[in-house]
C-alpha cells in the first residue's frame, strides 16, 4: 500500500494561486494534493528503500495505459516515492509518450504545459527512437555516443572529476520545467555499470535544521545553463529556441527563477529543489557571492554524502523508470566503456512555487 496523503480534491474551475508563481496559465489546477485510490494494489510491488522507490517487477504499463484511474494512481506514488521502476516493457514510443502527458494532465497540470522539446538533445542530432528510423522532437535520446562528444571530460569512464557533480533535475533551466520523467533504456551497456541514482529532495529537506528550513524557504535561485551554447558554438549545432513544450519556454539564455524550497502540488509535500547540478553555473539570489558559494556546498552536501535517501538502479534492456523532477535529483553513472542509449520523455509542469501552508514528507507521514 501506498503511504496516506493529506485529502484531496480535483478542481479545473478554481486553479490554485500558487505563492511564488506569476501567471495563470503555468499554474496547477490542483487546490489540494491528490490521495491514492488503491487501483494499483493488485499488482505485485514493493519498496526499494524505505524513503525512495518502488519497484513493479511484473506490470506492464501498455495493459493499464487506457485506464485513466489507474494512470493517475500510477503519477500520486511517482509523486510519493520519487521514482518508480518497471522490469522488460513493451510500450512504444508514442505510447511513452501518451504516458507522459496523462501522468500531468490527470494530476492538475496547466493546459499550456505539454511534452519538452530540448534545445539540444532532438531530432536534430539525428538519432531516431525506434526501429522505423523515427525521429521526434518529444523524445529526448540519452545517448553515450553523444554525451561523450559534447561532454568528453564529464562522461568518460577514466575521467578525473568527481562523479557526484551529475546530480541534478531535468530542465530546471527552463521558466516551466519538468513535472514528470520517463526514461526507457533500450540499449544497456555491452560491459557493466551505467546504473543511475535517485535522491529525495522530501529527505533533503526534512535532514535541514528547522533554523535552515526556514531560510531555505525565504530563498529563490537563478538556474542557470551554459553548456548548450557552448555545444552550439563548439560543434555548430542549432538549437530549438521556440516553444521548448510551453510558449514561455523560449530563447537561448537557459536561466530561470525559481523557489530553493519546492511545493509539490501532488502530495502537498515540501523539497529542496534549488540544489545540485542546476545551480552549479547559477546562484541564490539576495545573498552574496561567497554565501551562494556557502548554501550550495551544504545543500549538495546533504544530497551527495546521504546513501540513505538516495535510491540506485541496475538496468536491463528495456525497463523503464517514472520519476518526479519536482521532488528528486538524479545522475547517471559514467563507469562503463560500452554504448548506452534510452529513450527520455520529459512532461512539463507548472511553474515552481512555494506555498508555506505545505507540510514536510516526515510531518505528512508522522515520522517527526
Amino acid at each position: 500500500m501506498s503511504p496516506p496523503s493529506a485529502d484531496v480534491g480535483l478542481s479545473f474551475n478554481n486553479p490554485v494561486t500558487p505563492i511564488v508563481s506569476k501567471g495563470a496559465s503555468s499554474t496547477s489546477r490542483l487546490t489540494v494534493p491528490l490521495t491514492y485510490s488503491g487501483t494499483l494494489d493488485e499488482y505485485n510491488q514493493f519498496d526499494v528503500t524505505s524513503v525512495i522507490g518502488r519497484e513493479f517487477p511484473d506490470l506492464q504499463i501498455s495493459e493499464i495505459i487506457h485506464d485513466e484511474n489507474k494512470i493517475r494512481d500510477l503519477a500520486i506514488l511517482v509523486s510519493q516515492r520519487g521514482v518508480l521502476f518497471f522490469r522488460n516493457q513493451d510500450l512504444t514510443i508514442d505510447d511513452q509518450k501518451t504516458l507522459g502527458q496523462k501522468l500531468g494532465e490527470l494530476t492538475g497540470k496547466p493546459e499550456s504545459s505539454k511534452l519538452h522539446r530540448h534545445a539540444l538533445i532532438n531530432s536534430k542530432r539525428g538519432i531516431a527512437v525506434d526501429e522505423n528510423g523515427k525521429l521526434d522532437d518529444e523524445v529526448s535520446v540519452i545517448s553515450s555516443e553523444q554525451n561523450r562528444k559534447f561532454y568528453k571530460d564529464r562522461f568518460s569512464p577514466l575521467s578525473k572529476k568527481l562523479a557526484s557533480l551529475g546530480w541534478h533535475a531535468d530542465i530546471t533551466f527552463e521558466r516551466v520545467p519538468s513535472d514528470y520523467a520517463i526514461l526507457k533504456i533500450v540499449q544497456p551497456p555491452e560491459d557493466a555499470g551505467g546504473d543511475t541514482l535517485w535522491a529525495s529532495g522530501y529527505e533533503a529537506y526534512d535532514r535541514l535544521s528547522p533554523s535552515f528550513q526556514k531560510l531555505a524557504e525565504g530563498l529563490a535561485a537563478t538556474h542557470y545553463q551554459p553548456a548548450f551554447v557552448e555545444v552550439m558554438k563548439e560543434f555548430g549545432e542549432d538549437l530549438i529556441d521556440q516553444n521548448r513544450g510551453s510558449p514561455e519556454n523560449t530563447g537561448l539564455d537557459f536561466e530561470a527563477e525559481h523557489p530553493v524550497v519546492r511545493t509539490n502540488p501532488v502530495t502537498g509535500w515540501k523539497s529542496l529543489f534549488g540544489a545540485a547540478y542546476q545551480v552549479h553555473a547559477g546562484w541564490y539570489n539576495g545573498v552574496t557571492e561567497r554565501e551562494s558559494d556557502i548554501i550550495k556546498a551544504y545543500f549538495n552536501q546533504i544530497i551527495h554524502e546521504n546513501h540513505d535517501l538516495q535510491v540506485r538502479f541496475r538496468w536491463n534492456k528495456n525497463d523503464l523508470a517514472i520519476w518526479d523532477n519536482r521532488s528528486v535529483f538524479h545522475t547517471g553513472t559514467n563507469d562503463y566503456s560500452g554504448n548506452r542509449q534510452g529513450n527520455r520523455v520529459v512532461s512539463l509542469g507548472e511553474k515552481p512555487y512555494f506555498d508555506p501552508r505545505s507540510v514536510s514528507r516526515r510531518e505528512a507521514l508522522g515520522q517527526l
